[in-house]
């Protein structure tokens, strides 16, 4: 695993909870701009996928379990496009509160995938 990528990945998902956080305080749903956001944060969790497989498929192996690491990795790629999609079914400031939950389970998902990978 690349640790500046997590590192990366982690900042990403927070600053995208943080302003989807403010976004709910402000009583606002999410925009076109946080549907953006959210498709940063995926990119960067799509690379980590990538990344991940790739060092699987070279022999890599986890330290926990590759199981539990293939689960984990998929969880953090779908994580954050789950999240907007279901605030696109609550278009209240409720759905940026979605967003931004999203955004911190992300985060925590990728210190787990570093801790499982042996970091």
């Amino acid at each position: 695993m690349l640790d500046a990528l997590t590192v990366a990945t982690s900042v990403a998902a927070l600053a995208l909870a943080a302003w989807c956080g403010f976004a709910a305080y402000r009583d606002q749903q999410t925009k076109d701009w946080h549907f953006i956001g959210m498709a940063v944060v995926t990119l960067f969790a799509l690379l980590q996928l990538v990344i991940g497989v790739v060092q699987l498929a070279r022999g890599g192996k986890p330290e926990q379990g590759t199981t539990i690491f293939v689960a984990y990795l998929l969880g953090a790629f779908a994580c954050v496009p789950a999240a907007g999609f279901m605030s696109l079914a609550e278009r209240t400031r409720w759905g940026s509160v979605t967003v931004s939950a999203g955004g911190v389970v992300l985060a925590v998902l990728e210190v787990r995938l570093f801790d499982i990978w042996g970091g």
